[in-house]
């Protein structure tokens, strides 16, 4: 049992701590597990790499063509221009000033040391007239050129793309050796809370549900348990039931009202490490540690609840995986109403992305050569419904603008970064 903690209800949350330190203080108390398994490449996508992995064989493994042509030796194509071409015998296997037909991937005949692309030949009948000279080499490509037998290819906690495991099939690797995926416990809490058909005053149950598909598309495992009531001894039973996985989540509860229990049945099972964070929507999140278990409280409001998982349940999967913790990738866009925010408080604005098309016009007006293909200009627009219980205002924005602690807003017509947070990665 940890110290005694402040009173939360009497005090309210009048010291908020800053995402930074937040995020800090949960990803020091966090170790990445040492579990392993050894998984076929077809299921490795996305895996964090366990172990060194070196290539078992070259690539290509004999020399091979790298064009359509006739595959000859350089030194019987010496001199040949197009006013006096090399007449070259049309073969099979190579000989004395003879050419094989070979393409593009093609095995190097044994005795060729270069190929002629097929633009620099006619031929006729047997003959085959040479148009360019080619030195050793030309147009083929060695044993190994792309990859040597026994090259390092990647490091441990590498996260594996597709176009890794296209590389890893090539060099011979069939099975990798990755990091188990991190459990986790999700735990919707609320006696209002049912799964269909709500009566009056009751609310169907929507956070478990997308925090446990979240967990799933962060890299992790999750088991997503029943509700829970908001009564001390059963949230408490509920916490403790899933200390065996690396990461306990709840949903509600996490605030100062008299129904917000979880804090306080956290921090007498274990530790609190923060309660209450300058950061908007959500900022009643609070993360402990149990038996060396980090357990992550996120508010029941459903936007509160998305902004806090991705802030901290994220990064701390990201860190009990091995996974690198990889930012989300960003549009620019000019804003068209300004966003307000609070200063010394982290805000995420919801916005909608369209087609600027003034500022694609002026674009095209300032380049004379500007090119059809060219990026088409992007307008973000904050979402009229920004309370923090309106789903509908997550669901169908194209991604947030963060608004860092130290400034009061951002006006109308400044070019901002909109984060695709529902980014897989």
């Amino acid at each position: 049992m940890s110290e005694e903690q402040p009173d939360r209800k009497q005090s309210g949350f009048k010291d908020k701590t800053r995402v930074g330190e937040a995020r800090e203080r949960l990803l020091d108390a966090i170790a990445p597990h040492d579990r392993t398994e050894t998984v076929p490449l077809r299921a490795a996508d996305g895996r964090a790499l366990a172990e060194e992995v070196v290539a078992e064989r070259n690539v290509p493994h004999y020399p091979r063509a790298a064009m359509d042509g006739y595959a000859v030796r350089a030194a019987d194509t010496f001199g040949a221009s197009d006013r006096s071409p090399e007449v070259l015998r049309s073969a099979e296997e190579m000989g004395p000033e003879s050419a094989v037909r070979v393409h593009t991937g093609s095995e190097l005949p044994e005795g060729a040391d270069s190929v002629v692309m097929i633009e620099q030949v006619d031929e006729f009948g047997d003959d085959v007239e040479v148009f360019d000279a080619v030195a050793e080499g030309e147009n083929v490509a060695p044993v190994g050129e792309d990859v040597e037998s026994g090259q390092h290819l990647y490091d441990p906690g590498h996260r594996l793309r597709p176009s890794d495991l296209g590389l890893l099939k090539s060099v011979g690797v069939d099975t990798v050796e990755v990091r188990e995926r991190p459990t986790v416990g999700v735990i919707p809490t609320g006696e209002e809370l049912v799964q269909s058909d709500p009566d009056p005053g009751e609310v169907v149950e929507t956070n478990g549900l997308t925090v446990s598909h979240y967990v799933e598309r962060w890299g992790g495992r999750a088991t997503y348990r029943d509700v829970v009531t908001d009564d001390r001894d059963a949230l408490r039973a509920a916490v403790q039931r899933d200390l065996t996985k690396d990461v306990v989540v709840t949903t509600g509860g996490s605030s100062v009202g008299e129904r917000d229990l979880l804090p306080e049945v956290v921090a007498d099972l274990g530790e609190i490490l923060f309660h209450g964070v300058a950061l908007k929507p959500g900022h009643p999140v609070a993360v402990g540690i149990v038996e060396e278990t980090p357990v992550i409280m996120l508010p029941g409001y459903p936007v509160a609840c998305i902004v806090n998982a991705v802030q901290f349940l994220r990064p701390a999967l990201k860190a009990v995986g091995g996974l690198p913790d990889e930012g989300f990738p960003t549009t620019d866009a000019r804003l068209d109403r300004k966003i307000r925010s609070e200063p010394g408080v982290r805000t995420f604005a919801r916005v909608q992305l369209e087609t600027d098309a003034d500022g694609e016009r002026e674009a095209k007006r300032a380049s004379e050569d500007a090119s059809s293909d060219e990026p088409r200009a992007k307008v973000a627009t904050p979402t009229r419904a920004s309370g923090s219980g309106v789903l509908s205002s997550v669901a169908l924005a194209d991604g947030w603008v963060e608004v860092p602690e130290g400034r009061e807003g951002i006006p109308e017509g400044e070019t901002v970064a909109v984060q695709d947070w529902e980014w897989s990665a």
